[in-house]
């Protein structure tokens, strides 16, 4: 590798770290007729897969070049950084380079806008295309949509890339006209909205039967990034936001992105100031709770609870909130309620569901499960439980479990205390 392209990779992969929206594929592309890589088997980068493995992804901008000067970007016009750009050629020689040396799964790759939307996009379709294309590449590929880029040419990438994404950028339009007033998000929701409704129209073809061939179009769908913290939405907004999201454009993921201030600027954080990375972790489980655990948004925030705690997770908080939903009946309940029990997951509510089929339940058997029984034991009632959730009152259950949590944290050895 030159000393130019080391120095292009070293600038536009630091540049491309502030996004967060990569996950795995969920793609079922074959390798098929000898080609290079294999989607379905090594999915994508700096990421964990569902069956937990960590994947590795070549993660870049073609260029750091921008039109647009948004005050939370570390790309924009009126920032004083190197900087540089790929050509077509170069983005495509890494990736078959480092995918061939066992350095990566997969590609994604990212830009700013330089010129304008069309053209920016069009050379990222020319790296796709000519990697499926020439190169057999049937790797992992997610491909950024490019704000207000033509629908020909993401039709067309679409076919290239296994996911699309586009960044939202601020959670809500008052958001992102403060920081970045020559952007909207209806430059976002078209090609969203184009792409899902691509999406769907190849997949009702696919079931009429009346067509042999159906194309691969974006097979993991789509996602979009929040950046968190550099405007004043509440909690509630934010996730209000990412629930609308995912029911008009069916998307894969939301990824909420803690703002790391970059710049002095009157409107956001200051330089010295720490990301809402908590703040962040409590998003993403409330995200969690809605896409997996069967709960509302209305549920977890509403005007009379617009944000989260931060000292206990959201659906902790929500069961300490709505203390008649309580004891539930280990023995007895379906199972939509046993998740919204703290302490136990998808996994062990389905082990629960199977094993009382062969008797009632016990706290014993429960912890042989695997449940958090020091948690879950103030909210269920099973053969054996002493707990009800009026008594002791619901705050001061949050004490005792906060208390046991803590005492559990200072138990670590001295030595290895460093690791958390």
């Amino acid at each position: 590798m030159s000393d130019r392209i080391r120095e292009k990779l070293s600038i536009l992969a630091d540049a491309a770290k502030y996004d967060v929206s990569c996950s795995s594929s969920g793609s079922t592309r074959k390798n098929d007729n000898k080609g290079l890589g294999d989607s379905s088997a090594s999915g994508i980068c700096h990421s964990y897969t569902e069956d937990g493995r960590c994947v590795s992804l070549l993660k870049i901008l073609l260029t750091n070049h921008c039109i647009y000067d948004c005050a939370f970007c570390v790309s924009r016009k009126s920032n004083d950084i190197k900087r540089a750009a790929f050509t077509v050629d170069e983005v495509v020689s890494l990736t078959i380079n480092f995918y061939r040396r066992n350095y990566i799964e997969g590609l994604f790759l990212s830009s700013g806008i330089f010129k304008d939307a069309d053209f920016t996009m069009e050379r990222l379709l020319r790296i796709v295309k000519k990697l499926r294309l020439e190169e057999r590449f049937n790797g992992y590929i997610h491909l950024k949509t490019i704000p207000g880029a033509s629908p020909e040419l993401l039709s067309e990438a679409g076919l290239y890339a296994d996911r699309m994404s586009i960044n939202l950028e601020m959670p809500t339009e008052r958001g992102l006209k403060l920081l970045a007033p020559d952007k909207s998000h209806d430059e976002v929701k078209k090609p969203l909205d184009f792409i899902q409704n691509t999406i769907t129209k190849f997949k009702d073809e696919k079931k009429t039967g009346l067509i042999k061939s159906i194309p691969k179009f974006v097979p993991a769908g789509q996602s979009t990034q929040m950046v968190i913290g550099a405007t004043p939405e509440t909690d509630m907004e934010i996730m209000y936001s990412a629930n609308q999201y995912y029911k008009d454009y069916k998307l894969k993921r939301v990824y909420y992105s803690g703002y790391i201030p970059i710049s002095y600027d009157d409107r956001m954080p200051q330089i010295g100031s720490q990301p809402p990375l908590l703040r962040e972790n409590r998003l993403y489980q409330t995200d969690w709770l809605m896409r997996f655990y069967g709960f509302e948004v209305q549920e977890l925030l509403n005007p009379k609870n617009p944000h989260l705690d931060t000292d206990i997770d959201p659906k902790l908080s929500w069961a300490l909130r709505n203390p008649e939903q309580f004891p539930v009946d280990i023995n007895t309940a379906d199972y939509r309620m046993i998740l919204r029990i703290p302490g136990i997951g998808t996994q062990s509510a389905l082990k629960i569901i199977q094993a009382r089929k062969f008797g009632k339940l016990r706290s014993d058997q429960l912890k042989k499960i695997g449940i958090a029984y020091n948690r879950a034991k103030f909210f269920i009632r099973c053969a054996d439980s002493p707990y009800q959730l009026n008594d002791p009152e619901p705050q001061h259950i949050k004490h005792l479990i906060l208390s046991e949590s803590n005492s559990k944290y200072l138990k670590v050895p001295q030595n290895q205390l460093s690791l958390f």
